[in-house]
């Protein structure tokens, strides 16, 4: 986050001594990206952070199954909705496409986590489709509920536990660049301009949360390069008992976007959240639809000639088709013409808002479908705009 945030207790200067009340120099860390020149923050520990008692490799990390080229590429649909219940927060992910730059998945956790975990590889974005629990990290807390994009930079260590009697379900998306707010809405200062669709006070950070000192073993599973790595800390990992900077993870809720609209149908780049490397992330909220007296509110047919299209389907009634449910994920491979349904311009002519809500991911090198995918497949999608006269109805209809 281009924003600077201070919680706790940190020293006057950075790099020097800082002791508690009885003496004891606590522990500092820099948690930086890119070397020494990107964003980064400074923590202090009751312990070293790089105690380690023991590790243990648990497994390497094994790269998706890809669907077999020879099948070619079409239009898909994943009823991502009707995933069954797996695993944690983590172990229970289930990447549906994938390449160098990002990875996109599902996850409806059964159980709570009973470890700790650091993504060493990537940045993680997990956006809470269904359910509500807490982020715990090194941090502090950050209480989570449906709507919410959770950012998650890399190297932070983490445990999610829901509060919810039914399982949550997550839209996951990791990349191994940085995930950032588009460049574009920040001064030459980092401060998010006036026609930002969001403020920084829409923007959640970690609550304060008293350092945890005990002693003991504390298993952190790290994910680092080619392997899931089982690290035996001695003290809780969440001591920290003070940071300031610039990098730490954060809340943002779709809900708290201010959608950009005008007189004609505004293209998907004014809906832009968060910047990838070679992908970004869009939110499309309810909101008044195009007031041009000859507007047409349902979106134009159009290829993307260098970019596939992903699209998330979180709630309302998306006005350009029907046959799509909650937990929906379409995918649209670049080079081919999508658009609306037949009759859906027609009759979207009228229209003076919407209610549709959803998470738009572009990207600028071509995805893979992975063969966990292929469990959520609608295999009539790609025929689904033949010309029979239907009219988009009700999300799930």
């Amino acid at each position: 986050m281009p924003i600077y945030q201070r919680s706790g207790n940190v020293p006057a200067k950075r790099h020097v001594q800082f002791r508690n009340g009885s003496g004891k120099l606590y522990q500092e860390e820099v948690f930086g990206s890119r070397g020494f020149d990107g964003r980064y923050s400074i923590l202090y520990h009751l312990y070293a952070p790089t105690e380690v008692r023991e590790l243990e490799v648990l497994k390497a990390n094994e790269q998706p199954k890809l669907v077999p080229s020879s099948e070619g590429f079409r239009h898909r649909h994943f009823r991502l909705g009707d995933a069954t219940t797996f695993g944690d927060a983590v172990s229970g992910r289930k990447v549906c496409l994938v390449n160098s730059d990002v990875s996109i998945g599902i996850c409806a956790p059964e159980d709570d986590m009973e470890y700790f975990y650091c993504n060493g590889n990537s940045d993680e974005l997990i956006f809470v489709q269904e359910g509500a629990g807490v982020l715990h990290t090194q941090f502090g807390n950050l209480p989570y509920k449906e709507g919410d994009y959770i950012v998650i930079p890399k190297g932070t260590i983490y445990k999610m536990t829901s509060a919810t009697p039914k399982a949550d379900l997550f839209l996951v998306i990791e990349t191994p660049g940085n995930l950032e707010l588009p460049r574009r809405y920040l001064n030459e200062y980092g401060q998010l301009l006036e026609h930002s669709p969001f403020y920084s006070r829409d923007i959640l950070i970690p609550e304060n949360t008293q350092p945890e000192d005990k002693r003991g073993d504390f298993e952190v599973r790290v994910k680092t390069r080619s392997h899931l790595m089982s690290y035996h800390l001695g003290h809780h990992p969440f001591d920290v008992v003070g940071w300031d900077g610039y990098l730490y993870p954060f809340i943002f809720n779709i809900f708290d976007f201010e959608p950009i609209t005008g007189r004609i149908h505004m293209p998907p780049p004014v809906h832009q959240t968060f910047a990838g490397q070679n992908f970004v992330v869009c939110s499309f909220v309810p909101r008044l639809v195009d007031y041009h007296p000859d507007a047409i509110p349902a979106p134009y047919n159009h290829s993307n000639l260098q970019s596939d299209e992903v699209l998330f389907y979180v709630s309302g009634n998306f006005m350009s088709r029907k046959g799509i449910n909650e937990g929906s994920m379409t995918f649209h491979p670049a080079g081919i013409p999508h658009g609306p349904q037949p009759d859906a311009m027609q009759e979207s002519i009228g229209m003076t808002r919407t209610t549709e809500t959803a998470v738009m991911i572009d990207t600028f090198q071509p995805l893979n479908v992975t063969m966990d995918a292929l469990d959520f497949d609608d295999k009539k999608y790609s025929l689904s705009w033949g010309t029979t006269g239907d009219v988009p109805s009700k999300m799930g209809a």
